[in-house]
């Protein structure tokens, strides 16, 4: 009988019950499947994958340890990262197996855009489980069970079980100890659809979070931020900026949001990184990330995927660089006053704004915006907001797009004009379904550099991200009332063709109006 390595015997030990407590030790202690050992259409349930060749990295240790933390408080973690970063491969196929072995009978749930993903994910966590590795770190050594195998849902000897689905197809009969939903959209196509963004959100709100068993259970979400109005977004607090920690958000519930920018931006990054430095330089090359972040045609994707902050500096219609930013004292002092409006439709605190916007035009026909109001309430409040904004700056001419939004409100709007004594001339401009289409006029404006904003108005910052975030923003109405700004300011100078005669323009409640006469010379006269 061979003599027992008594040091070696002690180290084994060692390195089981460290497995066993931290979930970074068992990432070290097992071999973790990977990508096919074939070639990718072989990835079938009979799939070999082998093992990941990448060491942990300082990322990798703090999604682990970030998830552990989830696991054992029965927490909540929002994990954003960029491709290749291994994310993926930590929270849907380490952590899940490392909380089966751990605490016999626990039941998690595996949900991805595509069921496919999900199944992939499935078959390399089920891989793990059949490794010696796995068995020899838990005492009961668990195996397989031959009754639940399949890679949608398997389990284990110890009562442990697997689920795996399409977050959009839903799943049945199994209540969770742990939910992990990684990539709940495919793509940025998929991001910018009104239509799948709020069918996500109803998945998810209707059948995942309802799979959670009575005691509680954990849940990690990882997801690339396409957009501010995905499912983290609608999670998220409204003026996140990105920042890493416990969060209470919009749920009521206290999340932990752990962001791992491919470029560091901010001075809590959570890698404790320098602003400016790039992740995994031992692994991948800078310039590789540089190639990307100075593409001029991939900014969206490099804001998105690979910073995780689905607002830009450039990359669509608009760019930041575009807008002039004034003092109050640089205000010209003689300006003609316009203003549009973008109603919504209820007063759902997820749901649109109302947008009241002001804007004066110098005498060379520069905008100059003066006042913004916003609101998620009732019409009743957002008229009089128009009607306080119309009485301070008597604008000359107020735009809105027709349709059965503007039937609907436009009643109302002049009824309450009559009980005020507030009047202004109210144009419904042509409902357009093209949005950028609606936003072209007021482009080529603040391309011209023609277009200014208040300096450190925080509406007027709000208003430049959803325009050069469009249609990543999580919101569009200020983009809207720039585009009926653009298209009304178009509509009154083809009005103001010159004429022969002099023509009067007749308002509809009395008060100022302009008087052509001949060679575009003008008067304004009362009436």
């Amino acid at each position: 009988m061979p003599a027992i390595d008594v040091s070696a015997a002690a180290a084994e030990l060692l390195r089981r019950r460290r497995a066993r407590a931290s979930l970074v030790e068992y990432a070290r202690a097992v071999e973790i499947p990977g990508v096919p050992a074939g070639p990718p259409e072989s990835d079938t349930d009979e799939t070999i994958y082998g093992p990941v060749q990448t060491q942990l990295a300082r990322h990798h240790v703090v999604i682990l340890e970030a998830i552990q933390r989830a696991i054992e408080r029965r927490g909540r973690l929002m994990i954003f990262a960029p491709p290749g970063a291994a994310k993926s491969s930590y929270a849907s196929v380490v952590a899940p197996t490392w909380a089966m072995g751990r605490w016999p009978g626990h039941q998690v749930i595996l949900a991805s855009y595509a069921q496919s993903i999900a199944l992939r994910q499935s078959r390399r966590a089920r891989q793990l489980v059949q490794s010696p590795e796995y068995r020899s770190i838990w005492p009961e050594r668990p195996v397989l069970s031959r009754e639940t195998a399949a890679a949608d849902r398997w389990a284990l000897s110890t009562g442990s079980e697997y689920a795996a689905c399409g977050i959009r197809s839903g799943i049945t009969g199994l209540r969770a100890d742990g939910i992990v939903i990684d990539d709940p959209v495919a793509n940025r196509e998929e991001a910018d659809s009104e239509t799948i963004r709020q069918t996500t959100h109803d998945e998810y709100r209707d059948t995942i979070m309802t799979r959670r068993k009575l005691s509680g259970a954990w849940v990690v979400l990882i997801q690339t931020r396409w957009h501010e109005d995905d499912l983290a977004g609608r999670i998220l607090p409204e003026q996140w900026a990105g920042e890493s920690g416990v969060i209470r958000c919009r749920d009521g519930q206290d999340w932990e949001v752990l962001r791992i920018p491919a470029k560091c931006d901010r001075p809590d990054d959570p890698l404790g990184r320098e602003i400016g430095e790039y992740l995994w330089p031992e692994y991948v090359p800078v310039e590789l990330w540089q190639a990307v972040e100075h593409d001029p045609l991939a900014q969206r994707t490099w804001g998105a995927l690979y910073q995780q902050r689905p607002t830009y500096e450039s990359g669509g219609d608009f760019e930041r660089s575009m807008f002039r930013w004034y003092s109050p004292d640089e205000r010209p002092a003689r300006l003609t006053m316009y203003g549009a409006s973008d109603y919504a439709v209820s007063a759902k605190v997820q749901g649109d704004y109302t947008e009241h916007g002001v804007v004066g035009m110098d005498e060379r026909g520069d905008l100059w915006f003066v006042d913004w109001w916003s609101g998620q309430t009732h019409t009743d409040e957002s008229i009089d907001a128009f009607l306080d904004l119309v009485e301070r700056y008597r604008p000359v001419e107020w735009w809105d797009e027709g349709g059965v939004i503007d039937k609907a409100v436009r009643p109302a709007i002049q009824d309450r004009m009559r009980q005020r004594g507030v009047y202004v001339t109210l144009t419904s401009l042509p409902s357009m379904a093209d949005k950028r289409a609606k936003c072209q006029s007021f482009r080529a404006r603040a391309a011209a550099g023609t277009v200014h904003l208040p300096r450190g108005a925080l509406w007027a910052e709000r208003l430049v991200d959803q325009l050069v975030g469009f249609p990543g923003a999580r919101h569009d109405d200020m983009y809207d009332v720039a585009g009926l700004i653009g298209r009304g300011v178009d509509k009154m100078f083809a009005a103001r063709a010159p004429v022969a005669r002099a023509d009067r323009v007749i308002k509809p409640f009395g008060g100022e109006s302009w008087l052509s006469a001949g060679e575009g010379r003008r008067r304004r006269v009362r009436y």
